[in-house]
């Protein structure tokens, strides 16, 4: 048992194998997703590697990271070899690559198309498990202002308070503002409360002399841009 148990301890194997050693000889780019995720880990089980570890929690979401960073610490613990410190750990730098994917958004600093704004909107909620919905302002050369949380809701849905949205733009003095909210589900068609929210948001809008340019409905890894659709 106890040969086994060396056998699967990463320090015996050879150094291109290694995840840590790799990394440094080759590169951050040389590693796989799994081989990252074991970085993290540090050690497996009594009957996997790190690496073996990470395949299985990796294909328990389908390779993708996105429902990965979705993943609380009950869930992550369900795996044999992750407790409480592992899954923080895990969670943590998740939440760093989703922080890092919106400053360099927001270090553009300048809007210029839809996938700017889904960059910035994505890191913020691509992941949620329940509805939200967000503001961006910005001022008259399209600069991003900062972003605003509106509400927050269940599942299927949210409520937004064109109230609130208008008090929050005149307040930053934002010449026009971007609309986006999440759908949990992946499914990025607008349903018919998507649009009729939109419209009044925009004759709103006319009113104060502030544009609603777009609303985007994130869905994990896409979404869909009223104006691009040209439904706006």
């Amino acid at each position: 048992m106890e040969s086994y148990i060396n056998r699967l301890t990463i320090k015996n194997w050879a150094e291109d194998d290694r995840p840590r050693e790799k990394l440094l000889l080759k590169g951050k780019n040389a590693l796989s997703d799994a081989e990252l995720l074991a970085i993290l880990l540090g050690s497996g089980n009594i009957n996997e590697t790190a690496v073996d570890l990470a395949k299985k929690v990796l294909g328990d979401v389908k390779e993708n990271l996105i429902e990965l960073s979705k993943l609380g610490v009950r869930e992550l613990e369900k795996f044999k070899g992750i407790g409480k410190a592992k899954a923080v750990v895990i969670i943590a730098a998740m939440e760093l690559g989703k922080r890092r994917n919106e400053a360099v958004v927001i270090a553009k600093e300048k809007i210029t198309n839809s996938k700017d704004a889904y960059e910035i909107f994505r890191s913020t909620m691509g992941d949620q498990p329940y509805e939200e919905f967000w503001i961006i302002l910005l001022n008259k050369a399209n600069k991003v202002i900062r972003k605003c949380s509106i509400s927050e809701g269940g599942i299927s849905g949210t409520v937004v308070d064109p109230k609130k949205i208008f008090k929050i733009v005149l307040d930053h003095h934002a010449s026009s503002i971007i609309l986006g909210h999440n759908h949990p589900s992946g499914n990025v068609q607008p349903s018919e409360a998507d649009h009729k929210i939109t419209s009044k948001l925009k004759d709103a809008g006319m009113m104060l002399d502030v544009a609603v340019l777009d609303h985007l409905i994130i869905g994990d890894d896409k979404y869909f841009s009223f104006a691009d659709e040209g439904v706006l």
